[in-house]
């Protein structure tokens, strides 16, 4: 099919021509003495992106789940208590993950649509007076269900427990894209990855470490029983210190990731975060134009970043997306899990116009339509203009 495929899942996102263009590079050597001037800059500006003046970041080659081992494996002891709120696909992955580290994982459940209780989270750790839970684990944006949970609440909430606990964060779907405070919020460890809000492809994974969270790993890796050596952030402060890093890292990736900094710091962060959210306004609008849900179990639970569609009981959800994208060359997101067959999602996030939105609410308004789902043909598509031409300047 011609034409350029439209891609809405949440994640790998659309990669900008100036990012593309920026990661065309001849290979160099990672150890010559220009390349600090490459790396440095970058550990600095990501700590723009992560809101942190204290804390570390961190460049790893891997996904977003290489991210969430360093975290654990270089700040936490085997056997550890953490504490984990699930309600999606990748908070029990980040559960699952934590256990085969030799992590003791004490799970809070929630409903699917719903996030972390930070009132729970407070009860609970106000209990364990012997201070046994060391973290407490909070996915930001789950986008298996499209519901953003309330960072800054929960880390009020490990606050006012006057409890020692570090707060890990997932960001991955959301750093980037959507309000994130390091600092303020009191996270001691935040995970995004590449191709999500940095527009850039899979491969690279950011960390930031407060400086709470290194002074603790650094005492408790006197006790480790297990070693770690490629995810080791203690081998990572030594060399970015100079700016060089402890392996071979992508370079085309490093060039891509100035290019994506630059264009995030150029329309400034809270544009950034403004953006998303008047998108993810207009497509909330088209699905209830066409008499449908979102997954959410409650309008707050929203995320800005992905939105995701309950079909009709009698509807497959499977084959919406199967025919989104062979009929119309647009990749719709798959629900997971328990929500497989039940939902498709929209992913909106970096790259992303209102345009570019209004062609992805088209296509899956006509798959939905032609597979038998009852819907108004340019219902979605006109709620959704109508609530982009409330804003009177451009995205």
């Amino acid at each position: 099919m011609r034409g350029r495929q439209f891609l809405f899942v949440p994640g790998p996102t659309n990669v900008p021509d100036r990012v593309l263009r920026a990661m065309h590079v001849p290979m160099e050597d990672h150890r010559n003495p220009d390349f600090p001037n490459l790396v440095l800059p970058l550990l600095e500006d990501l700590k723009k992106v992560f809101a942190t003046k204290t804390g570390k970041t961190f460049i790893f080659p891997a996904s977003g789940t290489g991210g969430w081992e360093a975290g654990l494996v270089s700040i936490l002891s085997p056997g550890d208590k953490v504490l984990l709120s699930r309600f999606g696909r990748f908070s029990h992955l980040w559960g699952e993950l934590a256990t085969h580290l030799g992590l003791t994982v004490e799970i809070f459940e929630e409903e699917w649509g719903s996030g972390a209780n930070p009132d729970r989270i407070a009860e609970r750790l106000k209990a364990d007076r012997s201070h046994e839970i060391k973290a407490v684990l909070t996915v930001h944006n789950e986008t298996a269900t499209g519901v953003t949970s309330d960072v800054k609440a929960v880390g009020a909430a490990i606050a006012a427990a006057k409890h020692p606990a570090l707060h890990f964060v997932d960001g991955i779907s959301s750093i980037g894209s959507l309000d994130f405070q390091m600092d303020s919020w009191g996270v001691d460890v935040a995970v995004a990855g590449s191709q999500k809000g940095f527009m850039l492809p899979a491969g690279a994974c950011f960390v930031a470490v407060s400086e709470k969270a290194l002074a603790h790993g650094m005492e408790s890796g006197k006790n480790h029983r297990v070693a770690h050596a490629y995810f080791s952030l203690t081998d990572m402060l030594t060399n970015n210190a100079k700016g060089y890093f402890p392996y071979t890292p992508s370079i085309p990736m490093l060039h891509g990731l100035r290019e994506s900094l630059n264009l995030l710091l150029e329309e400034g962060l809270p544009n950034v975060y403004d953006r998303h959210h008047h998108l993810a306004t207009g497509c909330r609008a088209a699905v209830k134009a066409w008499g449908l849900k979102t997954c959410a179990v409650a309008d707050h639970w929203n995320s800005d970043t992905v939105t995701a569609i309950v079909v009709p009981s009698d509807a497959d959800a499977v084959k919406v997306i199967s025919h989104a994208f062979r009929r119309y060359n647009l990749a719709l997101g798959a629900g997971l899990d328990r929500l497989a067959g039940k939902v498709f999602r929209i992913g909106h996030l970096g790259d992303l116009n209102e345009l570019m939105l209004l062609g992805a609410i088209s296509g899956a308004e006509m798959a939905m339509h032609d597979c038998g789902i009852k819907i108004e043909l340019g219902s979605g598509v006109a709620a959704a203009q109508a609530s982009f031409q409330k804003r009177t300047r451009p995205v």
